[in-house]
């Protein structure tokens, strides 16, 4: 071993419980390179780097756990990055596990940001970097000696529950903590139970919502963690022009800026376009529909293996009455037959299909086939382009999903749906946030998957009843379907009379 080795491992050695030392003096700050204008950490990252180091010099065993909430563009990867550096590289035989809200956040922010500053570490040659994990460079050490980037599962928590490193150090690092499941937050809390141990528990991210263990941080669970709430207006390093654009395009106060910039929570549920007290009262409600009401049918079709196609039948501010359908493993003709039958049943007025992908399908069989006199077959493409740039309250919208989306929720406040909870799962868990140019645009369905969440085939399929405006039925033909519609509710169940 060199005299620059063994000059290396005592400076280790000195940052084992100091952070901001190892910060200050581990990379190459104002050098030339790309660090050459950089002068060191920003305040924030002092004044906790510094919390942690007092924290361990009075007690390396009492558990740290810090949360921090915070706006956009603070510096948050850099610090966990340092953070996941210092914790492995000043402990001998250190653990951890590192996760994110999703899997395309884990790897290209938070790991790709680690790759960075491993990369201008003055000890880099010590560990070696890959795509999933950081691990000392002895092969005869590595699988004790390690911090793995593992995407959270709830059907898979094993990784959480394992990190038990008895006389040793674990480090554990929640990025976008918001969207991370409370069972992950469980099993984690469960595993961190060992005795003379350092252990560290750092969660941070934007508070898109106010529900969750994340938020329970910074409430009723605030005794037991360290918190710190970052106004992104603060940070030297965020682009104060586009944060004032935010703030005088949606109000200081709106749930956008409160979220984004200020780093609080949300008054509304979250970045969540539809809350879980709407969707219940919208299961509860029971509606008679005008019978000059247009009948329509929203067809979502499955393009993968767990998906499933639905059709939502609505008429008015009634989508509860009539049951919906749903199918797995049909191909388009079958599915076509299905919706053709149930139009016909219904006498519909308007047949919305989802067009993208194979769902063309269904529409050009449809267009073949007899459907009741009248009845209209639309191809809704997702990703087209809204009918109305302008949703009510000023609310822009990027793609023909988020108007359709948009359109449902506001209906959903005075409408009627099954009371079934798979609907509402549906409606629920879908985020929203802003294009660049402050459109509303709708989370992707794969990152939702990613969330452990399902496909939101039964919300597609009712917000494809929002696609377009339908006619009213004529008055003649809806007096007669409603007086028919009012004798089958009268009639025996047993006999039909």
């Amino acid at each position: 071993m060199t005299d620059d080795d063994l000059a290396l491992l005592d400076w280790l050695a000195e940052c084992t419980h100091d952070p901001l030392k190892f910060v200050l003096e581990g990379f190459p700050w104002g050098e030339p390179g790309e660090l050459a204008t950089e002068k060191g950490p920003d305040a924030w990252q002092v004044e906790h780097l510094k919390a942690i180091r007092d924290s361990l010099e009075r007690d390396p065993h009492q558990p740290i756990m810090e949360a921090i909430a915070s706006g956009h563009g603070i510096g948050k990867s850099a610090d966990a990055a340092w953070l996941i550096l210092w914790a492995i590289s000043t402990h001998e035989n250190s653990r951890g596990v590192v996760t994110a809200n999703t899997e395309n956040q884990l790897r290209t922010k938070t790991w790709a940001e680690l790759a960075k500053w491993h990369r201008l570490f003055i000890g880099r040659h010590l560990f070696k970097f890959n795509a999933t994990s950081i691990h000392a460079a002895d092969p005869a050490l590595e699988k004790e000696w390690r911090i793995d980037a593992i995407p959270w599962s709830e059907r898979n928590t094993e990784a959480f529950a394992g990190l038990h490193n008895k006389g040793k150090r674990v480090f554990v690092l929640y990025d976008e903590a918001s969207a991370i499941p409370d069972i992950i937050w469980e099993v984690t809390e469960g595993a961190l139970t060992d005795e003379g141990t350092e252990i560290l528990w750092l969660v941070r991210g934007n508070p898109t919502r106010n529900t969750g263990r994340f938020r329970e941080c910074f409430g009723r669970s605030k005794h037991r963690w360290r918190t710190k709430q970052i106004d992104s207006r603060t940070v030297k390093i965020t682009n104060k022009d586009q944060i004032q654009r935010w703030i005088d395009d949606y109000g200081e106060d709106s749930d956008f800026v409160r979220v984004r910039v200020r780093g609080v929570f949300p008054r509304a549920g979250s970045m969540q376009l539809i809350s879980g007290d709407v969707v219940e009262e919208a299961r509860k409600r029971r509606i008679e529909a005008n019978p000059t009401d247009a009948i329509v049918l929203g067809v979502d079709v499955a393009r993968y293996g767990d998906d499933q196609s639905v059709i939502a039948i609505r008429q008015g501010r009634d989508a509860a009455s009539r049951r919906w359908r749903r199918y797995r493993n049909l191909n388009t003709m079958q599915l076509a037959s299905e919706v053709h039958k149930i139009a016909c049943e219904l006498r519909a007025d308007a047949i919305f299909v989802d067009g993208t992908g194979v769902g063309a399908g269904v529409v050009d069989r449809l267009e073949q086939l007899n459907l009741p006199t009248g009845c209209m077959v639309f191809e809704v493409n997702f990703g087209g382009q809204p009918d109305a740039q302008w949703a009510g309250d000023q609310a822009r919208m990027a793609y023909k999903v988020d108007e359709m989306w948009w359109n449902m929720a506001q209906w959903l406040k005075r409408g009627a749906i099954p009371d079934e909870q798979e609907i509402e799962d549906d409606l629920i868990g879908r985020e929203y946030g802003y294009t660049t140019d402050n459109a509303i645009r709708l989370e992707k369905k794969e990152d939702m998957k990613k969330r452990g969440l399902s496909s939101p085939d039964n919300a597609d399929a009712l917000a494809l009843t929002f696609a377009y405006a339908v006619a009213p039925r004529a008055s003649e033909y809806a007096a007669s379907e409603h007086d028919m519609h009012r004798r089958a509710r009268s009639r025996d169940q047993a006999t039909g009379y």
